[in-house]
């Protein structure tokens, strides 16, 4: 209950907002007093990096690509499959690389059409600095992505956003970025289902993802429609029971953020903000490099097909595997293999596909990482120039 001070034996459930903040210190429910901003604590959050743990990180990638490149062709009977891939052509692959770059550009300007709202300390190169470090977290780190959100937040905070608009406007990008990905799939599900687009498949690979695109949908339009004022209501409706009562304020507090967001992304899309055509742009370059992997070694299915074994294979994503290696690829050789691609075919174009999407922003990653801390080590320098009006909601 709020105003009810905690009893030395009870211990304090972290909300969103404190994780944000890193704090664990008590904040009002969302939609309700000030909202706050956090220049404190200027360190960026940090993974728990032992020598062993990682020895142990460096192992699975070396052995997970070894398997990938080495192993899976000969369990395949594809034995000249390394060889193939190492005389595709150069022409496709010079192309798929600027797709990819096409494709970060994408997410940088999607960032900025949700983020960077009136005024701002965040110009294009610090909104570089940003994604592509949080990229390269991505790409590094396992969780489906949380190392990279983890820093996204890090450094809006150190930008002078308060906690409770950094984590409303993370899940409005989260949420419009991911819009694009389950419209997407349900639209070349049925699409191809039913003919309508080229390169037939079975009810398993195209209803089957359409239909978890389609609840995906559905179930974060239902929470958009949560009230406003949920934690209150949950806070009264379990008033002086105990642990049932943090554990529904906590929940409800959780919901009530993610409503926030996720109304934050329609008004978006209702205001026609150029900006959001970054979502578009990011998929869809970066399936137009599996598109040209494809062409390096002479065919390519069609368009459908490679959207929607695209799409599959990016489920894996979810597993706690750094990059998705090995889930992602796994995925979608299996789907492309399930719409009748040639499998030695399938295989080498993929992992030519994932050496441009994990590699590539993974070295300016790290670069930007440098440069982000060094810009935000300008922003603690100059206080006086902490952002302005990012403290409200969109």
């Amino acid at each position: 209950m709020r105003g009810r001070s905690l009893r030395p034996a009870e211990k304090r459930q972290n909300t969103a907002e404190d994780v944000l903040s890193g704090s664990r210190q008590p904040v009002a429910a969302s939609g309700s007093g000030a909202a706050r901003t956090d220049t404190g604590g200027d360190d960026p959050p940090r993974v728990l990096l032992t020598r062993g743990r990682l020895l142990g990180t460096l192992l699975f990638v070396a052995s997970a690509l070894a398997f990938l490149y080495f192993v899976l062709p000969k369990l395949l009977g594809l034995h000249e499959t390394w060889d193939r891939i190492q005389h595709g052509n150069g022409w496709w692959f010079a192309l798929a690389a600027v797709l990819e770059v096409c494709s970060f550009f994408g997410y940088v300007w999607l960032f900025r059409g949700v983020f960077v709202r009136g005024e701002s300390r965040i110009d294009w190169p610090e909104s570089y600095q940003i994604t592509m470090a949080g990229l390269a977290a991505t790409r590094l780190f396992a969780a489906a992505g949380a190392g990279g959100i983890a820093l996204t937040a890090w450094a809006l905070r150190r930008s002078g956003m308060a906690v409770r608009t950094v984590a409303c406007r993370l899940i409005a990008f989260t949420v419009i970025l991911y819009a694009v990905y389950m419209i997407t799939m349900v639209i070349d599900g049925v699409g191809l289902y039913l003919g309508v687009i080229p390169g037939g498949g079975s009810f398993a690979i195209t209803i089957v993802p359409a239909i978890f695109g389609a609840v995906v949908i559905v179930v974060f339009l239902g929470i958009s429609m949560l009230p406003r004022d949920m934690p209150r209501m949950v806070g009264r409706l379990t008033a002086g029971r105990g642990r049932l009562e943090r554990l529904g304020i906590r929940l409800a507090q959780a919901s009530a953020t993610a409503s926030s967001g996720i109304r934050t992304a329609l008004d978006l899309v209702r205001d026609r903000n150029p900006s959001l055509l970054g979502a578009v742009a990011w998929w869809g370059f970066d399936i137009s490099v599996l598109w040209a992997c494809f062409h390096a070694f002479g065919a390519s299915p069609p368009k459908g097909v490679i959207v929607m074994s695209y799409f599959v294979g990016m489920l894996a994503n979810t597993l706690p595997l750094p990059g998705g290696i090995g889930g992602v690829d796994g995925g979608m050789i299996g789907a492309f293999v399930a719409f009748g691609v040639d499998a030695e075919l399938s295989v080498v174009a993929v992992l030519a596909y994932r050496a441009f999407a994990f590699w590539l922003p993974t070295l300016p990653g790290a670069v930007a990482y440098l440069q982000l801390r060094r810009t935000v080590q300008r922003w603690n320098d100059d206080p006086a120039r902490a952002l302005r009006g990012a403290s409200d909601p969109v």
